[in-house]
């Protein structure tokens, strides 16, 4: 399975490629960039799902934001009355952060742990950095999986798990699925710290990593032609 995956994904750029993506993504958003150019950098940003074999969330991420970029063109200009300018205002405000969030999905969905760890140490971050992040990438695939279970316990209970059940009795929602979800996650926070803390990360001597990143002339390329858009904007 994994050779299969690794066959599959054609460009595996370095986690440190990943975050400037990640970073001109949020300058999208900093700088308020016109439409073409934010345009040419989604499509920038949605090649490389693509290549890494996750087809599935690309067509969502590119039906998503084709669908909230139409609003903004045609419902915009005819938004007339509450509920439409209400629902152009906030398809407007998640197409500007829709490239941070296909950014960060990307950088998270194909980075694993070690080699995000790996890239930080190499960028000279400190570790009073790194392991918190290291806690907070572990942490919210944990409280994922620990949601699913209590869905499944739920369901085997005959208890409705569903929006409508959610949204009919919110108080037995809170109580059957958020309380317990809050209690599980403060035990999986202090479990991850301990577990980061016995490999030795809080250590000051020198680490080692069985990982090995490195940045290819790839990466170089790709990270030019992320930043030529935006390098291009902001000289106009």
């Amino acid at each position: 399975m994994a050779g299969e995956r690794s066959r599959n994904n054609i460009l595996r750029l370095d986690p440190r490629c990943k975050l400037f993506m990640l970073l001109v993504g949020n300058l999208l958003l900093f700088f308020h960039v016109n439409l073409e150019t934010e345009v040419v950098l989604m499509l920038c940003f949605w090649v490389p799902f693509m290549l890494s074999a996750k087809w599935k969330t690309a067509v969502k991420f590119a039906v998503t934001y084709l669908a909230l970029l139409a609003a903004d063109i045609w419902l915009v200009p005819a938004a007339k009355g509450v509920v439409l300018s209400f629902v152009s205002l906030l398809a407007v405000g998640i197409r500007m952060m829709f490239p941070c969030i296909v950014t960060g999905a990307y950088a998270f969905s194909t980075t694993s742990v070690s080699e995000f760890v790996c890239a930080l140490r190499k960028m000279r971050v400190p570790e009073a950095v790194v392991i918190p992040c290291m806690v907070v990438i572990r942490f919210f695939p944990t409280v994922r999986e620990d949601y699913r279970q209590i869905k499944n316990s739920m369901e085997l209970r005959g208890i409705g798990g569903t929006a409508f059940d959610a949204v009919c009795h919110p108080m037995r929602r809170l109580e059957y699925v958020v309380i317990p979800l809050l209690m599980n996650s403060n035990n999986v926070a202090q479990d991850l710290s301990v577990a980061a803390l016995t490999k030795g990360l809080g250590m000051e001597e020198g680490h080692t990593s069985m990982t090995q990143i490195r940045m290819r002339a790839a990466d170089y390329i790709y990270m030019a032609v992320c930043a030529a858009p935006l390098c291009a904007y902001i000289a106009m």
